[in-house]
């Protein structure tokens, strides 16, 4: 998975297996409670969450954080890899979820 190479820079991307309930602000309440129940050992499968530090940034300058769409490229290649399937793969799709708890559309 992509690194920032400044330490100072903001992190837009996070695994299940990176975050926690104490992120709870940065990661939503969905977001950290899936890393969570990841931690703990729980049957999730996996994935990754966008920040709302992210959703921030776009409300208050109406573009995406510059980081942000490599940042989701190499968290969703990690996680077809690890899931042996492509995102949209006709025979065995992955899926994505928003946070309205409803299935959207993904692009990468």
């Amino acid at each position: 998975m992509s690194e920032n190479k400044d330490p100072h820079a903001a992190k837009f991307v996070y695994d299940f297996t990176e975050g926690n309930k104490d992120l709870k602000d940065l990661l939503g309440g969905k977001g950290a409670n899936l890393a969570e129940m990841t931690n703990l050992g729980l049957p999730v499968p996996p994935g990754f969450t966008i920040t709302t530090e992210a959703c921030k940034t776009y409300l208050d300058s109406g573009e995406e954080p510059a980081a942000l769409r490599d940042e989701v490229s190499a968290h969703l290649d990690a996680l077809e890899a690890r899931m042996g399937k492509k995102l949209g793969q006709a025979d065995d799709p992955s899926s994505c979820r928003s946070a309205p708890g409803r299935s959207s559309p993904c692009r990468a």
